[in-house]
């Protein structure tokens, strides 16, 4: 059953941060898909990616998991034998939810790749040795100064081969690009159901919890972290997917 997201439908007198709590992980597929524009195709081709570099015997992980549709996605295309999936999310309510929707795709399809799912703070986990990481809309919600810090753990846990694919809202450093995009990303919204009110509500609930960069700053942040070559893969509106290999 889709809960419909109407958390900002109704004025607050005082626009609380952004939490992933019980309430957002209740709404949360109707949300990000009304939300982020090319939401549906970044998941299922994030499967298609994990296919192609997924490696025999190796561990896969979705940084940032939320309730596991990159995860869902992997699994239904990673073919490659003894792989595993670590989905990792530091939001309880949004791991709690995860793992059912888990075994109810268990309970759906055979033999699909084994995934555990946990609750951990990913700028302190210890990766070990993968051949795919996901970051889907994961790293703007982390504090701009550890950024590097985890891509360079990435990027050192990767195997040769391997892949990061990471997926990001993007601001714009000409300021007439970032207008229109984001009067365009507001449009889509509003298409979708989303109010005046609700839109204004939901920012001012994530602008100080979620900060994106350029395109430009992923790029040289990835370079940086000593990734040997990175590029954009999907980019709609204000919203983009990027591949980077070791």
């Amino acid at each position: 059953m889709t809960h419909i997201d109407n958390l900002f439908a109704t004025r607050q007198a005082r626009v609380a941060d952004f939490v992933f709590d019980h309430d957002v992980a209740r709404v949360f597929p109707d949300m990000i898909k009304r939300s982020v524009p090319g939401y549906p195709t970044i998941v299922e081709s994030i499967g298609l990616i994990a296919g192609q570099h997924a490696q025999a015997g190796t561990r896969i992980y979705d940084l940032g998991c939320s309730l596991g549709a990159a995860t869902q996605s992997m699994r239904r295309h990673v073919s490659a034998d003894a792989c595993r999936i670590t989905a990792v999310d530091n939001a309880a309510a949004m791991v709690e939810r995860c793992r059912e929707y888990m075994i109810a795709q268990d309970s759906m399809v055979e033999e699909l790749c084994p995934v555990e799912v946990i609750e951990a703070d990913i700028t302190a986990l210890e990766l070990r040795p993968c051949s795919v990481v996901v970051l889907n809309f994961t790293l703007q919600f982390i504090s701009p100064e550890q950024r590097l810090e985890l891509l360079q753990r990435i990027r050192q846990a990767l195997l040769p081969g391997g892949v990061l694919i990471l997926s990001e809202k993007l601001r714009f450093a000409d300021e007439a690009t970032q207008h229109s995009l984001e009067q365009l990303h507001y449009a889509f919204k509003r298409a979708n159901g989303y109010s005046d009110l609700e839109i204004a509500q939901k920012r001012s609930a994530i602008e100080n919890v979620m900060i994106p960069d350029t395109l430009e700053t992923h790029m040289q942040r990835l370079t940086d972290a000593g990734f040997g070559h990175a590029h954009a893969w999907f980019q709609c509106l204000n919203f983009c997917s990027m591949i980077a290999y070791p």
